[in-house]
């Protein structure tokens, strides 16, 4: 008969629960086998940062959401100068809104890519969203898609992505928009 014995002295016992986390900036220790784990919006309140939840509540997932970031996706297909639009956000009234968004669009029949990126400000007041002046923007294109465009536009009270396709072209589109709100 075999038995294994570990000494008590020759180590300590791994414990039952975790003692510390490493973060990117610091170590978070547990109090009483607890850690709180709060995103920017739990401190801020302001809808523009970083909200943690449970999923689902008292699960063993924790996940992590960037709040202030949407993505969209549209297909412009062979009308010349085909528009598709896709509603991004709604502000909230009496508002101003700071944005990036970043445009890509693909041709896969025909292997060409373009898109950019647009920044720029935005208002609502009234229930009227208004983008205010020229936003700053830049495009890069292969030699078929010359003639595509995209723009970030008011429509009513809504935030809008516009995608303009060219003709004989199926082009899949992808928008990121990042904002910041306030007050």
């Amino acid at each position: 008969m075999s038995q294994i014995i570990k000494s008590l002295l020759s180590g300590p016992v791994p414990p039952d629960v975790p003692t510390s986390f490493i973060t990117d900036d610091g170590t978070a220790i547990p109090l009483v086998n607890i850690l709180n784990v709060d995103g920017l919006d739990s401190i801020e309140n302001n809808n523009d940062g970083i909200v943690t939840r449970a999923n689902p509540d008292l699960g063993n997932n924790l996940e992590i959401i960037l709040t202030n970031r949407i993505s969209v996706t549209a297909i412009t297909s062979d009308g010349a100068g085909q528009t598709q639009t896709v509603t991004l956000m709604t502000p909230t009234n009496a508002t101003a809104i700071e944005f990036n968004s970043s445009f890509i669009g693909y041709d896969s029949a025909n292997d060409e890519a373009a898109g950019g990126a647009q920044e720029g400000i935005a208002r609502k007041s009234a229930g009227a969203v208004t983008v205010i002046g020229t936003n700053d923007s830049f495009d890069e294109s292969d030699a078929g898609l010359l003639t595509v465009d995209w723009d970030i536009i008011a429509s009513g009270g809504d935030l809008i992505a516009r995608f303009i396709g060219v003709a004989g072209r199926t082009i899949v589109w992808r928008c990121t928009f990042t904002y910041i709100q306030t007050p």
